[in-house]
């Protein structure tokens, strides 16, 4: 796992940020309040500037623990970037892991 984005949440329920990566580097970024149109559309979506790159759903973890499932993609990208926002000791984290390969 790894940290590749640090965000707050503002009073409005966005969550604005930065997201790094080695090839990816994201000053501002900010995950809007998105009007749902049916149970699957997302819950935020995620945009730099005027561009949106990505989405995000809310989700509760096994534990119990409310967390957003963000999916980043681009045309730049060679494949879309799957990551969890968490609540983190200062605001959110943005965590990336691996997908794991099931036989």
């Amino acid at each position: 796992m790894a940290t590749i984005g640090t965000f707050t949440k503002d009073d409005a329920g966005n969550y604005n940020g930065a997201i790094k990566t080695l090839t990816l580097n994201v000053k501002s970024a900010v995950l809007r309040k998105a009007e749902k149109a049916n149970d699957n559309a997302p819950d935020f979506r995620i945009f730099s500037g005027a561009t949106e790159f990505g989405a995000a759903w809310k989700k509760t973890s096994k534990e119990d623990r409310a967390y957003l499932s963000v999916k980043l993609d681009d045309p730049s990208f060679p494949a879309p970037i799957y990551a969890s926002l968490v609540d983190a000791d200062e605001g959110y984290s943005l965590i990336w892991s691996r997908s794991r390969q099931t036989d």
